[in-house]
């Protein structure tokens, strides 16, 4: 080994000299014994290596195991290779398409030919994955030929993996091997097969060879894979849970919203409770801004074709948005971005620099074309509405622009019970899709790094995330049962000034451009919905349910007593029914339990005497007898003070 140094950098900023060409088990083994038989994999600046690869430069370093985001990456990768080698144990004609890890898990696509692969074959290939794991296999990697890979796939007729090698570069051939499997791969691998010790295949879905739907379409088989049969019994009960809590089933069931085959797919119809959860929502949120000091707007669905073009949205997401239509011998489009009309709102009169920063706030609807097989509920939608908001401001105010927007985004979401994890997306110069010039790239991501670093967010940086337009901040939240979705995000932009002209009258009297900084934290108001639906599984706070309080009559001889109340509430603006029925008091209890009202007022001869009323708490049953002034005043508080249920975190 070379007597030359290399300095390596890890999370929490520590470094240490290791000999050149050192691995990276070597590096986890000087930490600890312990660490190096749990990793995985390293993360070496931007790339996640093999932890057998020799490092031959100075760079920041992480150790990756099963808790990091790289290690069930690289997890779930060879778990992909292993249900390969599975595939191929079983059915020896089987060619392979890709076979990538993915966000929970990883799938292969499969040319079975003849052989018809049902969801009742994915058992006997789940044996012979464990079966195989047990081999204690090492994933070997080989430089290869582009000639030498051509013809080792040419051999065995594999046309899919022929097609992707005449695509690379000859320097970056590499074939990964494991038992008597060998696949085209960049890798990086586990060490060896036996660290998978559970595996479920989850379901079969048909996928056409590059997205090509005149290419022939191929089975994709996706599944999960744990270190720990025990990861994986808890991952099979949280998807039943998360069966229970699906939006779709829950937003019918509670009367959230609708779709219909008359309206068109995709666009969702909000029904009458549904409408109640988003006007509180907006509500919540436009009081917020309006207290600090944002302007509301609203804009058109449509625009002329040239707005978008000027943005560069068309054509950059020409593939995403409708068709223009043309009227009045121009073209129009709907709308696919709020963003550029607020752009040409600031620029409707010139500003000074004592009228910035100006913040323009809009719960705008968008429309973008999504294919039919991406459509999700109220979470992939054609037309939603984003609570966009767009700050104009100097560059010595960006940075605390910068902090006001992210306080305002985690109040939200600790408002909701929401854990937050944060992510800096900047651009990747090997990419060409981004406006502007560099210098106020490397700017903006240097101030959204600074902002991070004085506010001491825990964040990791992605390159190749960024917007077109600039980097962002992105929000990645947990909801109650511990799933990830990526919801809010503040962005920073020094290209649409530009491109559209922006300015305001700095000091001197001279023009100087704005930054402009957008900012979405609940992203689409659908989205956000379907999220919130599955995180409260439809048990929504009481300030949010749609309806908070049903008086229950014991008979009809009380219901203008419970009308007397339920006009109080009304009075305290407490959304309350009466369910004055003729039918039995178990009867209307068992109705409002599953429309899952959290309160529940029964009234009878007795509370009709006392002024009293019988408080049931949904899920919880009966809490006790009080003066309905009592809980008048307790529930108008638990609505002001936004309260969470007594169960949430």
């Amino acid at each position: 080994m070379s007597s030359e140094q290399i300095t390596l950098i890890f999370p929490d900023g520590a470094k240490k000299e290791f000999p050149k060409n050192s691995t990276g088990f070597e590096v986890a083994e000087s930490i600890s014994k312990g660490l190096a038989r749990n990793a995985f994999s390293i993360t070496l600046g931007k790339d996640i290596i093999d932890l057998n690869q020799p490092i031959n430069r100075d760079d920041k370093i992480s150790i990756n195991t099963w808790d990091s985001e790289d290690g069930q990456y690289t997890f779930w990768h060879s778990s992909a290779h292993l249900l390969a080698e599975a595939i191929q144990e079983l059915y020896p004609d089987a060619k392979f398409g890709i076979g990538p890890p993915i966000e929970n898990g990883f799938y292969y696509d499969i040319d079975f030919g003849d052989q018809s692969i049902g969801k009742d074959h994915l058992e006997k290939i789940e044996n012979k994955m464990i079966e195989l794991a047990r081999n204690k296999s090492p994933f070997k990697k080989r430089v290869v030929s582009k000639e030498e890979a051509l013809s080792h796939y040419r051999k065995l007729g594999n046309e899919y993996k022929v097609d992707l090698i005449e695509d690379l570069d000859d320097a970056t051939i590499t074939f990964y091997e494991q038992g008597s499997f060998t696949d085209l791969c960049r890798g990086p691998h586990i060490p060896d097969t036996s660290g998978i010790k559970a595996v479920k295949l989850t379901k079969l879905a048909g996928a056409y060879w590059r997205g090509d739907v005149n290419s022939k379409q191929l089975t994709r088989i996706y599944g999960i894979s744990f270190p720990k049969q025990k990861m994986l019994e808890e991952y099979l009960v949280q998807v039943e849970e998360a069966q229970k809590r699906d939006h779709k089933k829950l937003g019918k069931e509670l009367g959230i919203y609708m779709m219909d085959a008359m309206v068109g797919p995709g666009l969702p119809l909000w029904l009458p409770n549904g409408t109640v959860l988003r006007r509180t929502l907006e509500s919540f949120l436009r009081n917020e801004q309006v207290r600090r000091g944002y302007q509301e707007v609203i804009t058109p669905h449509i625009a002329n074709l040239e707005l978008y073009k000027t943005s560069g949205h068309y054509p950059y997401y020409k593939d995403s948005q409708f068709n223009p239509m043309e009227v009045d011998d121009d073209e129009y489009m709907l709308k696919p971005m709020n963003c550029p009309h607020h752009h040409r709102i600031y620029s409707n009169d010139l500003k000074s620099y004592r009228d910035l920063p100006v913040r323009l706030a809009e719960f705008g609807t968008v429309y973008r074309y999504e294919q039919s097989g991406e459509l999700n509920g109220m979470s992939r939608v054609r037309g939603f509405t984003q609570d966009d908001a767009h700050i104009y401001c100097t560059h010595d105010q960006l940075k605390d622009e910068i902090k006001a927007v992210i306080d305002l985004t985690q109040y939200v979401f600790k408002t909701f019970g929401m854990p937050v994890d944060i992510r800096l997306s900047f651009r990747d110069d090997n990419n060409d899709k981004y406006g502007g010039d560099l210098e106020y790239w490397e700017r903006a991501q240097q101030e959204i790094t600074e902002v991070a670093d004085e506010m001491k967010l825990d964040y990791k940086i992605v390159e190749g995330e960024a917007s077109f337009y600039g980097p962002k901040i992105d929000f990645i939240i947990r909801d109650a049962i511990g799933r990830k979705w990526q919801l809010g995000t503040v962005q920073v932009d020094y290209v649409m000034p530009v491109r559209f002209d922006l300015t305001y009258v700095g000091s001197d009297n001279e023009k100087h451009r704005p930054v402009i900084i957008h900012r979405a934290p609940f992203g689409s108001m659908e989205r956000f919905v379907s999220i919130l639906i599955e995180h409260f599984a439809g048990d929504f706070p009481v300030w949010l349910a749609p309806t908070q309080c049903k008086i229950l009559s014991i008979s009809e001889d009380y219901n203008s007593y419970a009308e007397k109340c339920a006009d109080k509430l009304r009075d305290q603006n407490i959304r309350v029914t009466v369910d004055g029925r003729s039918e039995q008091i178990g009867a209307k209890i068992r109705d409002a339990e599953k429309s899952k009202t959290p309160y529940m007022l029964i009234v009878g001869e007795k509370e009709v005497s006392e002024e009293t009323v019988s408080v049931r708490r949904h899920k919880k049953g009966d809490i006790g007898t009080f003066p309905f002034t009592d809980f008048l005043d307790t529930i108008v508080e638990e609505v002001d003070q936004l309260k969470l249920p007594q169960n949430s975190d």
